[in-house]
């Protein structure tokens, strides 16, 4: 089944990021997804549940492991023509660690953080 994006009023839409960056970690693994508000749909992931990438790390839940994620993702931004995206943090999500890293690294990556 498939759920259909919600239907926001053009006066909503206006005022909202048109891409925003959510992060979910888990005790194994590290996910970054960037959102297209108005759709609701998944522009770009990253996830150190990838086969390929999995190999290249040593452990796929720490700092080092969410850097490369990051950077990955900024790649992959770059490569859809998304130039700029902006963050959205959890209540408990700190800017320390990994959130820290996956963040900086998407910076290097050539991605303007709004």
């Amino acid at each position: 089944m498939v759920i259909p994006p919600p239907v926001r009023p053009a006066r909503i839409t206006n005022y909202l990021k048109p891409y925003v960056l959510r992060m979910h970690f888990t005790n194994k693994y590290v996910n970054v997804q960037v959102i297209h508000t108005p759709t609701a749909e998944v522009a770009s992931s990253a996830s150190s549940q990838e086969k390929l990438l999995r190999s290249a790390m040593a452990n796929t839940r720490d700092v080092a492991a969410a850097s490369m994620i990051g950077k990955l993702l900024g790649e992959r931004l770059l490569l859809r023509g998304i130039p700029a995206v902006s963050i959205f943090l959890k209540r408990d999500q700190k800017y320390h660690g990994k959130v820290k890293a996956v963040i900086d690294s998407v910076r290097e990556a050539g991605v303007k953080l709004l």
